[in-house]
C-alpha cells in the first residue's frame, strides 16, 4: 500500500468562506451559456443529471489512450454529481451532512461527503474515502505501471525525528539497480537532514523527492542500515515502473513437508499470471504447506481475491460455495446500484480472466486443495487481502495469521471517474458464506480464538533486518515454526531495533466483481489508497 507522507510543518491550505451573507463562491467562473445548478438542502436530483459536466472537459485521449464523455459544465455541476452519487450509493448515506457545496472546492467538498461516526472501538467508521487522478489510476490498474523509483516505503514517523524505511523494491527499478534494499532508512535527501529538518523549504524538497510528480526527476538519497551506519549514497531518478505483484516464489523443505512461499503485493490485473505460475510451481514441487505474504497488500480486484482463494482451497472445497456476497445500503436491498444487476453471491472463480475483454476463458486455474494456509499480515494487509481470509474461513479452510492485526476493511466500492478524477466512496460490505463480515477492527492473531474476528496465529513484529522470503525473516520463520510445532516463537523485540510504532492506521481499498452476463464480469477497479 502506498502511503504519502504529510509532514506537520507543511501548511495546509485553509478553507476560505465568502464573508458576504448568502452569496456563493465557485472554483471557476461559469461559462455564460451554462446555467449553474442550485443547491436545495434535502433535495437530490438523479446523479446522471450532472455526470460528465466538467469545469474543464477532457477533449482528447489521455496518455493511456482513454477517452471520455466530458461536456462543458461548472465546478458546481461536479459537486452536485458527487452529492447525488453519494446520497444514492454511499453505504452510510444517512450519516452524511448535506452542506452547501458552493462553500467548498470540488476536492474539499468530496472529502467531507462521508460519515464521521465511529466503530465500537472508537475508530472512524470510514477510513477509506479518497480520490486520485483518473490517468494515474488507469495507468496503474490497467497496465501495472506507476511513476517513482520502485520503492515501497514504510512510514514510522512523519514528525521530526522522522523515520521512513524501505519495505522492498521492484525488480529492475531505479532503486533496485542502485542497490537500495529492504531495511534501508533515509538519512539525507539532497544533503538535507531528513530526520530532523524543520525548515519549510527543505521539507518541501523532502516531500517532492519521496513522491516525484513526474518521471525524470533526480534526487540524491543517503541511506543507513539497521545499525544506523551509512551504507548507500545514490542518485535516484524517477521513471515509469512496471510493477511485479508476485515476487520471491520459492519452495523449502520443512519437518512437515514441502512449504511454498509467495510474496503478493497487489491484486491488480498483471498479478494473475504471476499467481498462476507460482501455484503451478507449488504443485510441481508437491507443496503441502503454504505461506502467502500479504503484509503490504492493500487490496485490489475482488475477482482476483476469489481466484487466489480457489487456488489455495481447490475444487472439492469450493464447488458451489460462496466466496463473498455484497450488501449495499438500504435503498438497494436486491439490486446492485452500480451495475443494476440483481445481487448474487460471488463464487470461487475457477478460471482465468481475460482482463482486456473482461471475460472468463476456459483455462482452469491450478489449485493445491489445502485445508490450511498461513497468511503473513500487518496493518497494511487490507481489503481484498482480508476478503481472501474471510472467504476461506467461510468454507472452513483454516487460516493461520502471522504478524499483526490486519487493517479492518470489510467494505469496498466501485471506483468512478468524473471530470479527470476517480472517486472512491464506500458502497458495500462483503460477507462470507457464513454471513460474517464484521471485521472493521481487523483480523487478529491470537493463541486461542474466541471471537469471529480472531484467528489462530502469532503476533510478530515486522522484521526489516532480513529480505522478504528469507527463512530467517521473523514472520516467515514464525510460520515455519507454527507449521512444525503448533506454537509461536518468543520474539526478542530488543533484537529488532526497527520495532514499529505506527502513527496512523493503514488505508486500502477494493471493489467488487459482478457478473454482467453468464461469462462476462464488470472490471473491478481499485488500488491501495494514496493519501
Amino acid at each position: 500500500m502506498i502511503r504519502l507522507l504529510t509532514f506537520t510543518i507543511v501548511i495546509a491550505t485553509s478553507l476560505l468562506l465568502c464573508a458576504c451573507g448568502g452569496s456563493k463562491t465557485s472554483n471557476v467562473s461559469p461559462t455564460p451559456s451554462i446555467i449553474e445548478p442550485d443547491w436545495v438542502a434535502g433535495q437530490f436530483s438523479n446523479a446522471s443529471t450532472y455526470k460528465d459536466l466538467c469545469s474543464t472537459p477532457r477533449t482528447t485521449p489521455d496518455s493511456n489512450g482513454d477517452t471520455f464523455l466530458d461536456a462543458q459544465g461548472t465546478s458546481m455541476h461536479e459537486k452536485m454529481w458527487l452529492r447525488s452519487w453519494t446520497n444514492d450509493t454511499y453505504l452510510w448515506y444517512s450519516e452524511v451532512e448535506d452542506n452547501d457545496p458552493s462553500l467548498y472546492s470540488v476536492v474539499d467538498y468530496f472529502k467531507q461527503l462521508k460519515t464521521n461516526e465511529s466503530t465500537s472501538s472508537a475508530s472512524l467508521k470510514d477510513n477509506f474515502h479518497f480520490s486520485q487522478s483518473t490517468e494515474d489510476y488507469n495507468k496503474r490498474t490497467q497496465s501495472g505501471v506507476t511513476s517513482g523509483y520502485g520503492i515501497s516505503w514504510e512510514s514510522i514517523s512523519s514528525k521530526s525525528p522522522r523515520r521512513i524505511i524501505v519495505r522492498y523494491t521492484e525488480p529492475n527499478s531505479p532503486a533496485a539497480i542502485a542497490g537500495v534494499k529492504r531495511g534501508h532508512e533515509i538519512l539525507t535527501i539532497d544533503g538535507i537532514d531528513f530526520i530532523n529538518s524543520t525548515v519549510e523549504a527543505e521539507v518541501d524538497i523532502i516531500n517532492a523527492a519521496l513522491y516525484p510528480s513526474e518521471t525524470g526527476q533526480s534526487f540524491n538519497f543517503v541511506f543507513s542500515d539497521e545499525a544506523d551506519n551509512q551504507v548507500l549514497d545514490a542518485q535516484l531518478t524517477s521513471a515509469n515502473i512496471e510493477l511485479q505483484p508476485v515476487q520471491n516464489v520459492k519452495v523449502i523443505e520443512t519437518a512437515v513437508g514441502r512449504m511454498g512461499y509467495m510474496q503478493f503485493n497487489s491484486f491488480i490485473r498483471i498479478g494473475q499470471q504471476g499467481l498462476i505460475d507460482g501455484f503451478q510451481q507449488f504443485i510441481d514441487n508437491n507443496v503441502t504447506e503454504l505461506v502467502i505474504d500479504l503484509r503490504y497488500n492493500g487490496g485490489g480486484l475482488l475477482a482476483m481475491a476469489s481466484q487466489l482463494a480457489y487456488m489455495i482451497a481447490g475444487p472439492s472445497q469450493t464447488n458451489n460455495q460462496t466466496f463473498e456476497t455484497l450488501r449495499f445500503n438500504d435503498k438497494h436491498p436486491r439490486f446492485d446500484p452500480i451495475t443494476g444487476q440483481s445481487i448474487e453471491p460471488t463464487p470461487f472463480h475457477t478460471r482465468e480472466i481475460n482482463w482486456t475483454s473482461n471475460q472468463f476463458i476456459n483455462n482452469t486455474l491450478p489449485s493445491l486443495d489445502l485445508t490450511r494456509v498461513f497468511i503473513l499480515a500487518t496493518d497494511n494487509t487490507c481489503s481484498a487481502s482480508e476478503a481472501v481470509i474471510n472467504g476461506l474461513r467461510g468454507i472452513d479452510v483454516e487460516v493461520v495469521l502471522i504478524g499483526d492485526t490486519t487493517c479492518g476493511k470489510p467494505f469496498g466500492f466501485y471506483a468512478q471517474d468524473n471530470c479527470s478524477t476517480t472517486y472512491f466512496t464506500i458502497q458495500f460490505q462483503g460477507v462470507n458464506a457464513k454471513g460474517f463480515g464484521e471485521y472493521s477492527d481487523g483480523f487478529k492473531p491470537v493463541s486461542s480464538p474466541i471471537f469471529d474476528d480472531q484467528l489462530s496465529g502469532c503476533t510478530i513484529i515486522d522484521d526489516f533486518s532480513q529480505p522478504l522470503g528469507d527463512e530467517n525473516e521473523a514472520l516467515f520463520a514464525a510460520a515455519m515454526r507454527y507449521a512444525e510445532t503448533g506454537t509461536c516463537p518468543i520474539q526478542n523485540n530488543s533484537a529488532n531495533n526497527r520495532a514499529l510504532i505506527k502513527n496512523q492506521k493503514g488505508i486500502a481499498i477494493n471493489t467488487p466483481n459482478q457478473f454482467l452476463e453468464s461469462n462476462k464480469i464488470l472490471t473491478p477497479i481499485s488500488e491501495p489508497s494514496a493519501l
